[in-house]
């Protein structure tokens, strides 16, 4: 098997080029899913108050379903931004594409700081709302994938799962920024201000980091992958098209592997701090601490995940993290329904020890899934469909649960079926994925799926 030029030895040592690729990827995920978290957060604090409580007739608990629900049809939308997303990233590159998502995202989270309320403009204010969250997720369906072929492409053969975990923890990075900000603006506004205004601030504050993160895009090589497909002419006339006829086994597997993260992690970023806020009449300063204190769990074991599997494989990596999920699921919510912050924060932190593994090396498997012609297109569908499976209505289908039942533990269960899901998904990837060449399509092309052996 040959190699290319982009493709080092054991001994290679980081180059310029890939630091400033790795901090591009880093720091543009994280401004986007800063401005994906912001919106989650505010669903569970404040947004079904100000936007959505009319339309439950005063019902507390469906205008807050509503709420969550506003949160999930984003993610409707993403399998057309990663459509949308993918047929320019395939033939005009990933570093443009980087840079639309990041101001298409950026722009409706800042319209969101800027929109009146509902007592100010009627049913007007959520249908805009709604509107600008589909926004989001058209510019979140391109995101993902541009960021993790960009990083993975750049990447030594045997350092793609470091490399392409850097794009993933920005995922816990933008959550830590996003947890933060609210935990001061909590900490140095009144109740009353917070409601009023205090929870505009932090959509405002995006329009900063769009610029940030323009700047640091901008400056980013393109992918040698494409770069090297383009001068050998090597562009496909219609990857979706070829996508869906040719590799519709892969997407669909892409989508089962993601699922069970997305979900656990949706209630990491958002609902965990709302349910013990809400549910359990804990302070709000406390379940953001604790939020907090899962993001950084969720940052360690990410980059653990990348590095580890670079070294055992992807799947075995995938199944012992979705393993842990599948094992703690339920027990998590005993500690944290006891409302006590050290138990909630050690329910939340154990949890992200299996959110890490089955996350931190997902750029670089489905980066080995698809011949890079039609990548772009494969990852960023494969990647938005989980979305939908998984995470789009987490949040949505956990307070249903808890409204109907009253029992959180069960809300542990579905994340359990899940996990088990997406378990049995990645065992079925061949093995013989890892280590092949990105630009060598005729390899890839004579895989078929079956059973690796371990």
């Amino acid at each position: 098997m040959s190699q290319t030029t982009y493709t080092s030895t054991e001994g290679h040592e980081m180059t310029r080029e890939e630091k400033k690729v790795l901090a591009g990827t880093l720091v543009g995920t994280t401004i986007e899913w800063y401005d994906f978290f912001i919106y989650a957060q505010a669903a569970g604090f404040v947004l079904a108050l100000h936007y959505f409580e009319p339309l439950g007739e005063e019902n507390q608990a469906l205008a807050q379903i509503i709420s969550w629900a506003s949160v999930g049809i984003s993610f409707l939308f993403r399998p057309l931004g990663a459509v949308v997303a993918g047929w320019l990233g395939d033939r005009f590159g990933r570093k443009v594409v980087l840079v639309l998502t990041l101001m298409g995202m950026g722009g409706a989270t800042v319209l969101v700081g800027l929109l009146p309320t509902y007592a100010m403009w009627g049913l007007a204010a959520p249908v805009l709302l709604v509107l600008l969250r589909v926004l989001q997720g058209l510019s979140a369906g391109g995101e993902w994938g541009g960021a993790a072929l960009l990083s993975v492409e750049h990447a030594p053969r045997h350092k793609r799962g470091l490399f392409g975990s850097y794009p993933q923890i920005g995922v816990p990075v933008g959550m830590l920024l996003a947890t933060g900000f609210m935990t001061v603006l909590n900490a140095f506004t009144t109740e009353q201000q917070f409601m009023d205004w205090g929870w505009r601030v932090p959509f405002l504050f995006s329009f900063v980091l769009i610029i940030v993160g323009y700047l640091i895009r901008v400056k980013v090589d393109e992918s040698p992958v494409f770069t090297e497909m383009r001068e050998r002419k090597k562009q496909a006339s219609a990857p979706l098209k070829d996508l869906l006829t040719t590799h519709k086994k892969y997407t669909f597997l892409a989508a089962l592997i993601f699922a069970a993260n997305n979900a656990a992690g949706y209630l990491v970023i958002a609902f965990f701090a709302a349910y013990g806020a809400n549910h359990l009449g804990m302070a709000r300063s406390d379940t953001l601490t604790a939020s907090l204190i899962g993001g950084v769990g969720w940052l360690i074991f990410t980059m653990l995940g990348g590095w580890i599997s670079d070294r055992i494989g992807r799947v075995l990596t995938f199944q012992i993290g979705y393993g842990i999920i599948i094992v703690w699921a339920i027990p998590m919510w005993f500690l944290m329904d006891t409302a006590s912050l050290p138990l909630f924060a050690a329910a939340i932190f154990l949890l992200t020890v299996g959110l890490g593994p089955s996350y931190g090396p997902q750029c670089a498997l489905y980066a080995e899934m698809f011949p890079a012609a039609i990548r772009f297109s494969g990852v960023s569908i494969g990647y938005a469909l989980g979305s939908i499976i998984g995470g789009a209505f987490a949040a949505t289908i956990a307070q249903g649960i808890l409204n109907t039942t009253g029992q959180s533990w069960l809300i542990g269960a579905y994340i359990a079926g899940l996990a088990l899901i997406s378990f049995l998904a990645v065992s079925v990837v061949p093995k013989t994925l890892q280590g092949i060449t990105l630009t060598d399509d005729s390899e890839r092309e004579e895989l078929t799926l079956r059973p690796s052996a371990r």
